[in-house]
């Protein structure tokens, strides 16, 4: 059993009663007489830290009740005043300063949480849980080095630390150690250890096995889906809306984006002359693929619009494709899409993937395609593409691109809202 934190000093222990009476009231949801009880322990006893943690539970809860970030970030300050206090027992120092840097990470206070995680590591070196957290501090602003000395550190006092594992498998995964990472990322989930099960893990395990041939990845992807964290084996998007019609493939007619469809057949040499020209002018227009999805090959990029927003500057060199596409907000406005043209060069691979969000179709039109060689597997099934025609699939499906043919292949590819989503959902979904 885990033993129940000491949250008494001495002192408080004299006062046990009137902090009893004031945290009845918190755990019986008052919370604003609650806060009105601890305030007035406080002014009574400045010196006592159960009464100051106290007050610092009553403004977060509060802070809750009125969605305040200004009562939260008081709540903040409280609760690291409780750490300057004399004679503050250890168990309250760590929930003070540990919901302290979860509160300054809600608020997306990522450099000040940090802080707090170090000062918490400083005072309980040996608990590897703190460093396991401060890890996790780093990664969430992207310091991916100080991570990984973080859980080499942890791995060393604890070898079996599957959280410490998952991490560590997961930023060598990010270094493109794609052999290394693989023991990591399945000890650690197999460990079962509390914040193993994420999705990202078993994401990253089965694309790290995928890219070293190894069948095995499947069993992680339906293991993934079994807890919930995949819709299925093949579609594996982490930022969903639930109960949104699911198939790798899509006709024109299935999205009610006919117009768009229409559109971009009609006018395909005009957006293929635009883009030719940018091509041959400014190479330096088309930026490689920078996702690390190439097994081999060059592919490069040209975008005209990216989450919702317009690249004035691009479309300069392309007007008249820009202009054709501001008549289609579902794609102009989709901000969890990109429109942008795609050059893949003979001799490339594109590793099986999937997208981020289930929200989006990806439309492909045709512009400059070889006779053959060039083929597209979204799930279970190849398609080809066509110049002039627009293919249609969901890319939060499974899918891989092989470019074996004798020249390049440019095609233009349009994100647009998954047309199930609502008018409320498509102004408030967050940008991917």
């Amino acid at each position: 059993k885990k033993k129940k934190p000491k949250l008494l000093n001495k002192f408080d222990k004299t006062i046990k009663a009137e902090l009893d009476a004031a945290e009845k009231l918190r755990k019986k949801g008052k919370v604003e007489e609650a806060l009105r009880a601890f305030e007035a322990l406080v002014n009574q006893y400045p010196q006592s830290p159960r009464a100051r943690y106290g007050k610092a539970q009553s403004e977060d809860d509060l802070a809750e009740k009125m969605r305040s970030n200004e009562m939260l970030q008081q709540a903040i300050n409280t609760y690291d005043e409780v750490v300057s206090l004399p004679n503050v027992p250890s168990d309250l120092i760590k929930l003070s300063l540990k919901r302290e840097a979860d509160r300054q990470q809600f608020l997306g206070r990522m450099r000040g949480s940090l802080l707090t995680l170090q000062k918490l590591v400083q005072l309980f070196p040996s608990e590897t849980s703190f460093k396991n957290d401060l890890g996790v501090g780093y990664l969430l602003i992207g310091d991916n080095s100080n991570a990984k000395k973080v859980y080499e550190e942890v791995l060393s006092l604890a070898p079996n630390d599957g959280f410490a594992k998952v991490h560590y498998g997961f930023i060598l995964k990010a270094e493109n150690k794609i052999a290394e990472s693989i023991p990591y990322l399945q000890e650690g989930l197999e460990s079962g250890d509390p914040g193993t099960d994420d999705g990202r893990f078993y994401f990253h395990l089965g694309d790290a096995l995928q890219r070293m041939g190894d069948k095995e990845a499947y069993k992680w992807y339906e293991l993934g889906y079994q807890r919930g964290h995949f819709a299925s084996v093949w579609q594996r998007s982490l930022y969903n809306v639930k109960g949104l019609k699911a198939q790798p493939w899509w006709t024109a007619r299935e999205t009610g984006y006919t117009e768009l469809v229409k559109s971009l057949e009609k006018n395909w040499k005009l957006i293929r002359d635009e883009g030719l020209a940018v091509m041959d002018k400014k190479r330096s227009l088309f930026l490689p693929e920078d996702e690390n999805l190439r097994e081999k090959g060059d592919w490069s990029q040209f975008t005209l619009w990216q989450q919702g927003r317009k690249n004035e500057n691009a479309c300069k060199s392309v007007p008249k494709t820009c202009a054709l596409l501001e008549r289609f907000p579902e794609a102009t406005g989709c901000r969890r899409g990109q429109i942008k043209y795609s050059i893949m060069h003979p001799g490339t691979h594109v590793w099986p993937h999937t997208g981020p969000t289930n929200c989006r179709l990806r439309m492909h039109l045709g512009l400059v395609i070889p006779k053959e060689g060039c083929r597209i597997r979204c799930a279970q099934e190849n398609r080809e593409w066509e110049e002039g025609k627009v293919l249609i699939f969901d890319d939060s499906f499974e899918h891989e691109v092989w470019q074996d043919a004798g020249s390049y292949r440019l095609i233009f590819i349009v994100d647009v809202w998954h047309p199930e989503l609502t008018a409320q959902q498509r102004r408030t979904l967050p940008a991917i």
